[in-house]
């Protein structure tokens, strides 16, 4: 900083709390259709020891699933993505980082929206299967998952009031209550107004999660 005092400190000093994305992004999974799998896992244990020494206080591990036309993701692809997440979790709360765990449906094919709740209800189920095998504080993490919407080739049209719906019951149905928070994202795009299917997400979101913090980004 300006003043030569080390700029960690500063930012403690107003009271925010610095986070790092820990993983090394994807690669093609093989075996499959063109899906993909995340890297990072193999060092990271080093590394979150080494972020915490530097002020960071939580991390962030993005995984991200190919719902292929017909068929869907397939079964190794939804346990590679959960079975990353729930590693990389684990590792970062035995080095004291608060982990947002992050599984993230892409918006690639030509599925409907309740295709696209299906399989974000079933992907996110899976990963907190996945995180209560490896033993991970459910109350210590936060999730990142996508906002549910259709395939960016689907021929059917989705308002707002649709897709918001869709994101709040696939979250009431797989997230656990003991998850303090969630904050949705999405993908850029021309066709759907992510501003209007917040508000209706905000205006609904008092039903999907009694008393958990839910923000949208």
């Amino acid at each position: 900083m300006a003043d030569g005092s080390d700029l960690v400190d500063g930012f403690k000093k107003e009271g925010i709390l610095l986070g790092i994305k820990v993983d090394k992004g994807t690669r093609h999974l093989p075996g499959t259709d063109g899906e993909l799998y995340t890297q990072g896992l193999t060092d990271l244990d080093k590394r979150c020891k080494k972020y915490y020494e530097f002020g960071a206080r939580f991390a962030k591990w993005r995984a991200v699933v190919k719902i292929l036309d017909k068929v869907g993701p397939s079964l190794n692809a939804i346990n590679e993505t959960a079975h990353s997440l729930a590693r990389y979790a684990a590792i970062c709360q035995a080095n004291g980082l608060a982990p947002i765990v992050e599984p993230e449906i892409l918006m690639d094919g030509k599925h409907d929206l309740a295709t696209a709740q299906k399989w974000t209800e079933k992907v996110i189920s899976t990963c907190y299967e996945a995180l209560r095998l490896q033993g991970v504080l459910l109350e210590g993490t936060l999730l990142k998952p996508n906002m549910v919407l259709p395939g960016a080739q689907c021929d059917k049209k989705y308002g707002p009031a649709d897709c918001a719906a869709a994101t709040v019951t696939a979250l009431q149905r797989s997230v656990p209550v003991a998850v303090p928070g969630i904050t949705v994202t999405t993908e850029p795009s021309n066709t759907y107004r992510y501003p209007y299917i917040y508000i209706y997400i905000n205006i609904t979101k008092c039903i999907c999660i009694s008393d958990r913090m839910m923000m949208t980004t």
